[in-house]
Parts: C-alpha cells; sequence; structure tokens
C-alpha cells in the first residue's frame, strides 16, 4: 500500500534522521537563518512520549480533560491549538499540517513523520556507524552529513556539509524558490 499525497499550499521539507544526529539542534540553527532570508516557517514536530503542556489546575487544563475535542488558548503574543485524539489513533502528518494556518507561512520543516512521502534532507555522521536512510527513501532530495570519503553518495542527491546550517539554509531557498516555479 503506498502512503497518501501530502497536500499543501506551501513547500513541505522533512529532517530524516536516526534519533541522536542532532536534527532539532540543526533546525534550531536552520529557523533564524531562513527568517534572515524573508521565509516565515511553520514546524510539526513529532515526539514519541506523552508530554503534558499544560498544568493541570488551570482552566485550559481542566476544560481539555472536561471533554473539548479541540481547545485554542489565546494569549498576549501568542495561541496554542490542543487538539485531543482517542487513544491508541495513529496521528497522520496531513492532519497536523491542517492545524497550522499555511496562508501565514512560506514553508512548513517537520521533524519525525520519516515514512512521510515529503521531500526530505538526511542528516548523516560518519561516527554514528547508522546507515543510510536514502537507500530505502526515494523521498529523500539531499544529505547533510560530515563526509566520509570512502563513500560516494549518488548523483541525484545534493550533498550539503552537516555543520554548515547557512549552506543548508541556502539549499532550503532555493527548494522553496523552485517549489514557487513548480519544480520542486
Amino acid at each position: 500500500m503506498t502512503a497518501p499525497k501530502i497536500i499543501a499550499n506551501i513547500p513541505v521539507l522533512g529532517i530524516a534522521a536516526f534519533s541522536g544526529t542532532g536534527k532539532t539542534t540543526l533546525i534550531e540553527k536552520l529557523l533564524p537563518l531562513l527568517g534572515s532570508k524573508g521565509l516565515r516557517t511553520g514546524m510539526v514536530k513529532a515526539s514519541h512520549h506523552t508530554i503534558e503542556p499544560d498544568p493541570p489546575g488551570k482552566d485550559s487544563y481542566r476544560l481539555r480533560h472536561a471533554g473539548a475535542s479541540q481547545l485554542v488558548l489565546s494569549m498576549p503574543g501568542r495561541s496554542i491549538c490542543y487538539t485531543e485524539y482517542p487513544d491508541g489513533y495513529e496521528k497522520q502528518l496531513q492532519e497536523q499540517l491542517q492545524l497550522l494556518n499555511q496562508n501565514q507561512l512560506d514553508l512548513i520543516m517537520v521533524e519525525g513523520f520519516r515514512e512521510a512521502p515529503i521531500p526530505k534532507i538526511e542528516l548523516h555522521r560518519s561516527d554514528y556507524e547508522k546507515p543510510f536512510l536514502f537507500t530505502d527513501d526515494p523521498h529523500i532530495i539531499a544529505i547533510a552529513w560530515d563526509g566520509n570519503p570512502g563513500i560516494n553518495l549518488p548523483d541525484h542527491l545534493a550533498e550539503l556539509d552537516i555543520n554548515r546550517p547557512e549552506h543548508i539554509a541556502g539549499f532550503i531557498e532555493n527548494f522553496c524558490h523552485r517549489y514557487e516555479r513548480g519544480q520542486a
């Protein structure tokens, strides 16, 4: 069975790697660089852990636990949208993308949802001794890595330096421009 096509109004780009490779750390460096290029970037980050971001006893916590399926907590400077799912529900990337106001964004970056059929940059560190993901994922369009002289990457993959976030940000900016022209 093939994964359903992801539908978005703007470019969606995944950052894929094994745990501990530095996905969040790199994205943390990329976001201000992309912002300086005028790109408004939304994020979808998958977590395998349940986190309670709302303190018990607060009104929003009480309303969520009373049965609100969705709750928007609006405060000065930000809003938070909580969406409650039934136990065991498998969240899909498409649903998560729909939670974002794509009219206010130029790009959505995704950390997690590694199986999603979206263009991805693979992060790879030679000293982690993990296999490459691109061999099993046709959606990987670039490898950001520390380079290993003994390994030749396929010609169709862009090669990026994992230790040069400004280089990766430039690639992402070009990816967005290609998307606008219908070439991504």
